[in-house]
């Protein structure tokens, strides 16, 4: 199957803004609700793999697309270095600042960026990260040279994103769920017709694991490997510049 550079979503850049911007008061508790609160597990997994590759505990991070600041939080915790989060829905952003303010994290500053026109230097960070953001670009190739230009020599990037379980009986049942179930309870809970309809679309038009791989390496990156998490619900990449 060929890799597309672009996403396949029907919906542009200023949707994607606006659907997020409607749920970002119930987007916290709607995703640890769906999830079943696995969501925190596979952040954390995220931080220790971005630690491991590192080997170190002092390093720079960026995290795009960072929403309302969960894995932005769980890096801070993980390093004495600087931890920059960058998101171009503002309404998720003001969400995410008052949850540093509450946990008195002065030093984690969040801001308001796209992803693909990061306003930093060359070079400025020793890791990226995002989750469950990626599939949302307009453009995949983009967003990864991005990510590679931002790293210093040897920095990790991480993708955390949703993916396709890889057992055949499993895969049916949760493609039950999250095309059926999912969409009608995050629809009702958020008040909001639409986002959680767009999950399930946005994640079977996003490239497979071995896919993402492939393109992660077409850019430049090296060492690329991935984890399935959940059998496939979710999967990590890591790729070193």
């Amino acid at each position: 199957m060929p890799i597309s550079s672009r996403a396949n979503s029907a919906r542009n850049a200023s949707q994607v803004r606006a659907m997020f911007g409607a749920i970002a008061r119930r987007y916290d508790f709607l995703n640890h609700l769906l999830s079943f609160n696995i969501d925190k597990r596979w952040r954390r997994f995220t931080v220790k793999k971005i630690v491991e590759r590192l080997g170190r505990r002092d390093f720079s991070v960026v995290d795009l697309a960072c929403g309302t600041g969960d894995l932005t939080l769980a890096l801070r915790a993980a390093t004495a270095g600087r931890v920059v989060g960058m998101d171009f829905c503002h309404p998720m952003l003001v969400v995410g600042k008052q949850k540093l303010a509450h946990k008195q994290l002065p030093t984690c500053l969040l801001s308001e960026a796209d992803a693909l026109r990061l306003p930093l230097r060359d070079g400025s960070f020793e890791a990226v990260s995002i989750a469950f953001g990626f599939r949302n670009f307009e453009d995949y190739d983009a967003g990864l040279r991005e990510m590679l230009r931002i790293l210093r020599k040897d920095g990790v990037a991480a993708i955390l994103e949703f993916s396709r379980p890889q057992a055949p009986v499993f895969r049916q049942l949760y493609h039950f769920y999250f095309t059926r179930i999912l969409p009608r309870i995050g629809d009702r809970l958020s008040g909001v017709p639409g986002p959680y309809a767009y999950l399930p679309d946005s994640v079977g038009a996003f490239p497979s694991q071995e896919e993402l791989k492939r393109q992660m390496e077409a850019v430049g990156f090296r060492d690329v490997q991935y984890y399935n998490l959940n059998g496939g619900i979710a999967a990590l990449h890591l790729g070193t510049k």
